[in-house]
Order: structure tokens, then sequence, then C-alpha cells
């Protein structure tokens, strides 16, 4: 199951014109992804090379013409992260010197978007970093997908374009039918997520499970506000990275008489040891999309991976018209 488009691209010639090209390059980090966009707009990806030295540098090299084209890099920046990193703003600067008429960098996620203030003294705010790199690098526009804070978003000093992979999940939930469904927050900060979440899956009741880390990756649950009793639980959240909080909060969903708990999520970063949590017993269903290539060895019988290609690429294909972005989310 996945999103539902609300526009048809009849043919190929209805993103590209003479003077306007719509062109679309993909970097190495999840090149399935940047495939599957490219057959939903109906055009093959441009070809480009890229390698490393010896000593690690990355080498880019576009093999045909983008001079006055709308170019839009798709590029996850997931683990490596400094590798898929460098690799974005080097192809950045690759096309502005190739005279891309603009360059557009697609997110599908984006790395260091947990690092977007400071909770204690002398670090840094990496977000905020990042956004200036591939800003000084030359990019026109941003399109990322469901950043982990609102407030990233002013991070970057050139238009973005935020976009949500909870249609995608919602449509696949729905078509579940689920019954006596609480949608729970599991922890504080993602409160506003599932609450949103809660209101289009047919305005279900909310819980939030109240959480205190004492250090990074380490989460210790503490209390179950709302009810969950004989319900489907229904965790909400932007990413699973080591899966500490999201299974502790399974956890406490159990012990309250949930019956059933599924966990919902865009972005599958699954750090060691998310697999063993996972696939614990914990969870009916993982459901997560494909904003991050998942190894083998991350796949469990509990999981479901759904694509938002089609979610991404008609919003290139908004964006390139000039038409609204947003009213895809306004049903």
């Amino acid at each position: 199951m996945i999103f539902a488009p609300t526009l048809t691209l009849s043919t190929t010639t209805s993103i590209t014109s003479e003077n306007n090209r719509l062109c679309l390059i993909s970097g190495s980090a999840n090149l399935p992804l940047s495939q599957e966009v490219g057959q939903y707009l109906s055009m093959e990806l441009t070809p480009t090379v890229c390698k490393r030295f010896a000593d690690g540098e990355i080498y880019i090299q576009i093999l045909e013409s983008i001079r006055g084209c709308d170019v839009y890099l798709i590029q996850p920046t997931c683990r490596p992260v400094n590798d898929h990193l460098m690799e974005l703003m080097i192809m950045i600067d690759a096309c502005r010197r190739a005279s891309a008429r603009q360059i557009t960098a697609v997110l599908p996620y984006s790395g260091y978007a947990r690092a977007d203030r400071k909770t204690a003294g002398r670090e840094s705010i990496t977000a905020k970093l990042v956004a200036n790199l591939i800003t000084k690098a030359g990019a026109d526009r941003v399109l990322a997908m469901d950043l982990h804070s609102a407030q990233v978003q002013g991070f970057f000093d050139v238009p973005l374009d935020h976009v949500y992979g909870s249609p995608i999940l919602l449509d696949y939930l729905q078509s579940k039918q689920l019954s006596d469904i609480v949608v729970v927050s599991p922890d504080v900060g993602g409160v506003g997520r599932a609450r949103a979440f809660a209101k289009q899956l047919n305005d279900a009741p909310l819980a939030i499970v109240d959480k205190r880390r004492q250090v990074h990756n380490v989460a210790e649950v503490m209390n179950l506000i709302g009810e969950v009793q004989g319900k489907t639980a229904v965790l909400v959240d932007d990413m699973i990275d080591t899966a500490g909080t999201i299974t502790e909060a399974a956890k406490l969903l159990r012990k309250e008489g949930a019956r059933q708990v599924y966990a919902c999520a865009t972005h599958a970063v699954f750090s060691p040891p998310a697999h063993e949590r996972l696939s614990s017993g914990y969870f009916e269903e993982v459901i997560v999309t494909n904003t991050i290539p998942l190894v083998d060895e991350n796949r469990f019988p509990q999981l479901t991976v759904l694509s938002v290609a089609n979610l991404i690429g008609e919003t290139i294909f908004r964006i390139h018209k000039e038409s609204s972005v947003s009213s895809m989310f306004h049903n």
C-alpha cells in the first residue's frame, strides 16, 4: 500500500520542455528509491560517475549536459552519514559548475537533524551547521521528509518544502481495519506528531509515554498517560534508531493491558541493537518506509516497509510546475 498521487503524469513531455528540463540525479545512499521516483515521473536518472580515490576522497562526474536544467539531487544522509553528506555537497557543486538553472537537494532522511538545539554547555547545533553547508555548496532549494523537529526548517536560508510520511503509514493502517485504536507518543516531544496522526486516524484517542533519558541512546520509561487497556496501541515516531525508546514503550503498553502493539515510523535508522529489540515479540508489526535502505540483517518477520517514492515524485512534480505542495496533505 503506497500513497495514491493526486496528479496523473500523462507523458514524459509533461515534465520536460526545451528551456526548463527536469533532471533527476541520485547519490549512492539509496539508488533503489531514486529509481522508483524516476519511474513515477516516467523519466530516467541522469547518469553519473561516483567513485573513491585510494585515500577515500569522493569523485563525482555528471555524464550528460544539465545546462539550464532544474536538477533534483536525491540523497538521504543516512549511515555512513558523513560520507553521504559530503557526497551530496560534491554533487551540488558539480551541478552548479555545470550551469544547472536550479538545484534542489532532496533529503528523504536528514542526518544530524536531532542536533537541533543545545542541551548542555559547549555543544554544537549541528543541524544548523549542516543546513549552512548544503546552502553554501550551492543548493537553491531543499525538499526534506519528516525532519526530527519543526525548527530545523528555519535553519536553511533557502526555500524548504517539508513533506510527511504519515499518508503512506495511515493508508496502510486503515487497510488493516484495526479496531479500538489508541495512538501513543513514545515521549512527550512527539505529542504533536502523534496528535496529528490520531486526528487523521478517525480521531483516535491519544496516550503519552513519559520518558526520562539519562544518556544518549538510552531511554528509561517512567509512566503512561492515557488508557490502553484492551486496545490496539499504535506507537508513532519520526524514526527508530536503536529502538530503545519504542521498545520500552511497547513493554509498558503490554504491562498496562494493550491487546496489540504496532510501531510506525518514517525513518528506519536501525542502529544496533534495534533488530534484536524490535523482533523480541513485543510488536505485532513494525511499519516503516524506505527513506533509508535496509540491509538484510535488519529485516525480521514483523517488519513492513512501505515506499515513499510516489510521494517524493509527486512533490518534485509540483515544485517543478510551481503548484501547491501543502495541498497534498489537506485531506
